[in-house]
């Protein structure tokens, strides 16, 4: 991924994880301010004025699409702009589990990508859902913000949504999604309570249903969900999600030898173990079950990363560095 910002009034990239800076003349705000407004509509303009914050996409011509994000900083506009690429990659070709598949070819449930923000969840969600289109004839139906990755039909139909130009919100979105007859639904990010029970409500309707959580680790995301619900409301928001889960994958782009990115994840497969530890709020022991759970499909991230380095793709240091359990990645690589 690249990514493209302001920063002191100059143009720097963003390539495989470091900064650098670009040698061009300093930027005035007017300059930058031109140069933004020209990829916007007015009323996209009108928003980041009003609101001081804008996310958007927009499509270059036989170059590609972008997504990106506009802001203030010390009184002066400045822009975040990353390159979308315009091919959409199947699970194998970003090195992905193939478990996945079996997760998207499910009838119905909730799946989540977790990670910090530019790991790739977008990415991940965007070779499930095209492993769907290939492969079944659904109703696909995406609310993003913005629109990243451009879907063509195939053996399924796909409608993508995007806040503020076909919606004017998630919470309406949502509300109105299931009289849309999906059979997937697509949700960007879960931004609040109301969102995640109707993510939640549409899952347990007999839908499938993907979404994202800024979160890493299993632990973490279902402690998000269930903490933004009132305490008299958690008891139920536990039975809900553990009716309803199949799994999560928590994913981080890490450094390789050969000065790269690759992904490290750690997958979770909804056993019936895991379901009545979320149903009991017992989320400590979720760790235990990860490390066992091998032959449901379950894949640690301390086992992922010792792959990565017995495949010569990371350093030793790497993994100690990324692992979540120093202990149980010695045990695997000493």
């Amino acid at each position: 991924m690249i990514y493209i910002w302001e920063l002191e009034h100059h143009l720097s990239l963003g390539i495989k994880g470091k900064l650098k800076a670009l040698k061009f003349p300093p930027l005035t705000n007017e300059m930058i301010r031109s140069m933004i407004f020209a990829l916007l509509t007015s009323e996209q303009i009108e928003e980041f004025e009003k609101k001081k914050e804008l996310d958007f996409s927009y499509s270059l011509e036989n170059i590609g699409r972008f997504r990106g994000n506009l802001y203030f900083q010390r009184g002066s506009m400045a822009a975040a702009i990353r390159a979308i690429p315009s091919e959409i990659k199947t699970i194998e070709d970003l090195g992905l589990p193939l478990i996945l598949k079996e997760i998207a070819s499910t009838e119905r449930g909730f799946f989540l990508v977790a990670g910090p923000t530019g790991v790739g969840k977008s990415t991940t969600l965007a070779a499930m859902i095209d492993y769907i289109n290939n492969n079944f004839s659904k109703h696909i139906i995406t609310i993003e913000d913005p629109i990243e990755y451009v879907h063509i039909n195939k053996k399924s139909i796909i409608h993508q949504r995007e806040i503020g130009t076909d919606t004017l919100s998630f919470h309406e979105a949502l509300r109105h999604v299931l009289r849309q007859d999906p059979d997937v639904i697509l949700i960007g990010e879960m931004r609040d309570m109301e969102s995640i029970s109707l993510a939640l409500t549409a899952a347990e309707t007999g839908h499938l249903v993907f979404s994202t959580l800024h979160t890493f680790g299993i632990i973490n995301t279902i402690d998000r969900i269930v903490d933004v619900f009132p305490a008299g409301q958690q008891n139920q928001v536990r039975t809900q999600l553990a009716n309803i889960l199949n799994g999560s994958i928590s994913q981080v782009l890490i450094p390789t030898i050969d000065g790269n990115l690759v992904v490290a994840y750690e997958v979770v497969v909804a056993t019936l173990a895991v379901r009545n530890l979320i149903r009991k709020g017992e989320y400590h022991q979720l760790q235990n079950v990860l490390y066992t759970g091998k032959e449901a499909g379950m894949i640690s991230l301390e086992a992922r990363l010792a792959e990565l380095y017995k495949k010569g793709v990371i350093t030793k240091e790497t993994a100690y560095r990324y692992a979540n359990n120093k202990e149980v990645i010695a045990r695997i690589i000493e």
